[in-house]
This record gives structure tokens, C-alpha cells and sequence, in this order.
């Protein structure tokens, strides 16, 4: 894997403004947030770059039949084109790589984590007129088709395979140890895959120290979402802190404890602790 090159400060501020407002639409398009992820971890994807692969999701939906029929005919149809004549799949080695995280570099690789090989499904479907739309289950992302009283389930990371009630179970079983609640089978919000992307560029990067850079651009896209957990503000002052910025931490960690204490005085005041020691570090 080549090394992630963000782009320059003027290019991630475009790209952070169009993701806000993107993000802050009436109608958020799932493709656009994801590229515009992708952009900001790879400074070789430009415009034309951007365009290029919404042109490939328009390619790939036009491969599909018109009208297949019911939403097991939709799934099976994917499951066809994009599973068995184009190759998208995933693997565990998959896990290890940043690019599965990346919408642009999975429609090239045609490898990724399940949540990205489920918005190509996802992205492609739509464009086709399929009733689609993604399933978080627990440890895995899955995309559903049709009504809840006649929701069929597709795996993209195994290919497509149309899965029955006892895979779900099975799946959800792996994940949590525990059974599957009927709530876990709603469509996912665009915006909730989005921060579950941006979430496992974190874990990636947090098995990495010295990628703390990625570390950093992921949480500061998922602070750029509506809605996202106010303790991503902390761990952006930690970041900062880890990275040499004592001052720009140290504020922002005062700045949590000052929210924190609203709740919770002790772990405000450990907050606190960390900005002194940040503060500190500068003599």
C-alpha cells in the first residue's frame, strides 16, 4: 500500500466545507461523503478523480437488468453482476488496510470492509431503482432490500450471498454474543454509515501511532456530521496534545472539562489534569 498523502491545508479546507455542507443537506448523498472522505486521505484523488468515480457506480448500475422484479430478485441481481462478474469481495486481510476504508479505492481494488462494499452495493442499487438500503448489524454492515415484512439480506463482503434469518442470527450471535433484536434490521442513516466509516479509519489508525495524521482528519470529519458523540471532542484535544500541539489541546481540553462538569465533577476535573500536563510539557 502506498502511504496516505493529505492534501494541502487549501485543498482539505475546500473538501472539509463541502463535506459540512453536504453532510447539513435536506438529502445527503452517501457516494459524494464518502469520496469526499477519501479526498481527504488521498491527495492524489482530484476532481476529475472525484467525478471518474461516480461515472463507475453510473457504469455498474447500468449492468443491471431493468426491473428485475421483487427484492430478492434485486439482491440476487447484484449478487450476479457486482459479486461474481466484477469481483467485489472481501477477505480479513481486507481489515488491514486503510484503502478498504475508501470508497474511490475500493471501486478500483474491488476489495474493502463491509461497509464499503455495501455502499457500492448500496450506490449502485439505487441509482437502478432498487428499494436498498444498508442493515448495521453488530460487527457487520449488510444491505437490506424491500419492506420489512418481506426484507431480503445480502453480504457484499461474502460476494452477495442472500442470507436467511438464521445467517442474521449467526452474524449478529459472532458479534455481540447475544440474539438478534428486530431493531437491529432498520435501514441505516446515510450520516450514521458515514461517522461508522469514519469510526474504522479511527481504529485503523489507533493501531498505528505513528498514523496519528489519519487519527486526526477522521475525527475532525466526524466532528463535522449534525449529530456525532461529544467525546470525539476530547480525544481531538488528546490527538493535538500527542502530536506536539500542547496550547491548541490544552485549550480544547479545558474546554470538554467545562462540559464535562456539568455531569461529572471528577472526570472533569482529570480532564483538567491533562490540560496542566499538557501545558507543561511546553517548559
Amino acid at each position: 500500500m502506498r502511504p496516505p498523502y493529505p492534501p494541502s491545508p487549501e485543498r482539505s479546507a475546500e473538501l472539509r466545507r463541502r463535506f459540512a455542507e453536504e453532510a447539513r443537506s435536506e438529502r445527503p448523498d452517501l457516494s459524494t461523503l464518502c469520496l469526499l472522505v477519501g479526498a481527504e486521505a488521498d491527495r492524489e484523488l482530484d476532481e476529475a478523480g472525484l467525478d471518474a468515480a461516480q461515472v463507475e457506480l453510473d457504469r455498474l448500475a447500468g449492468l443491471l437488468p431493468y426491473r428485475p422484479g421483487g427484492p430478492r430478485a434485486w439482491a440476487l441481481a447484484l449478487r450476479e453482476l457486482l459479486g461474481e462478474r466484477m469481483g467485489f469481495g472481501g477477505s480479513p486481510a481486507d481489515y488491514q488496510r486503510l484503502e478498504s476504508s475508501l470508497l474511490h479505492e475500493v471501486l478500483v481494488r474491488r476489495r474493502g470492509l463491509p461497509i464499503l462494499l455495501s455502499v457500492v452495493w448500496m450506490e449502485v442499487a439505487r441509482r437502478a431503482g432498487a428499494p436498498v438500503y444498508g442493515v448495521a448489524l453488530p460487527g457487520h454492515f449488510v444491505v437490506g432490500f424491500g419492506p420489512d415484512e418481506g426484507q431480503v439480506l445480502a453480504d457484499p463482503f461474502d460476494g452477495g450471498r442472500v442470507l436467511t434469518g438464521a445467517d442474521a442470527e449467526v452474524l449478529v450471535a459472532g458479534a455481540t454474543g447475544t440474539g438478534l433484536d428486530p431493531a437491529m434490521l432498520r435501514p441505516a442513516d446515510p450520516l450514521d454509515v458515514v461517522l461508522r466509516i469514519l469510526n474504522n479509519v479511527r481504529a485503523w489508525a489507533a493501531a498505528r501511532p505513528e498514523r496519528s495524521d489519519v487519527s486526526l482528519w477522521a475525527v475532525e470529519l466526524s466532528l463535522l456530521l449534525p449529530s456525532h458523540p461529544a467525546r470525539l471532542r476530547y480525544e481531538r484535544a488528546r490527538l493535538l496534545v500527542q502530536r506536539g500541539d500542547y496550547v491548541p489541546g490544552a485549550l480544547e481540553l479545558e474546554a470538554y472539562a467545562e462540559v464535562v462538569s456539568a455531569v461529572d465533577e471528577g472526570a472533569a476535573e482529570r480532564v483538567r489534569g491533562e490540560a496542566f500536563a499538557a501545558r507543561a510539557m511546553l517548559n
